[in-house]
C-alpha cells in the first residue's frame, strides 16, 4: 500500500475539534465517498480506501447524502409507474 502525505492547516483541527487521526479518517472517508459517487471506484475499493468494511461503508453513504442505488430518472419513473 502506498502512503500519501498532504498538508493540513492547523486551524482545521481547531475547527473540527478532532485529533489528527480523526481528521485523517474523515478525509479518507470523504475521498472514498466522492470517488465512489463519481463512479471512479467500486464500493469495495472505496471501503478499502476508507479503512472500513464494505457493509459499513455502504451504511454510511446516507451521512454523505450519496445513494447506493444506481437508477436513472427514467428507470425510477418506470419503477414508480409499475408499482
Amino acid at each position: 500500500m502506498k502512503t500519501l502525505q498532504i498538508e493540513v492547516p492547523d486551524e482545521l483541527f481547531l475547527s473540527l475539534k478532532e485529533t489528527p487521526e480523526e481528521v485523517a479518517q474523515e478525509i479518507r472517508m470523504a475521498a472514498a465517498t466522492k470517488l465512489y459517487e463519481l463512479g471512479k471506484i467500486s464500493s469495495g475499493r472505496a471501503a478499502e480506501l476508507a479503512g472500513i468494511s464494505r457493509v459499513r461503508f455502504l451504511q454510511t453513504m446516507g451521512r454523505y447524502d450519496v445513494s447506493i442505488f444506481d437508477l436513472t430518472e427514467e428507470e425510477l419513473a418506470q419503477d414508480l409507474k409499475n408499482a
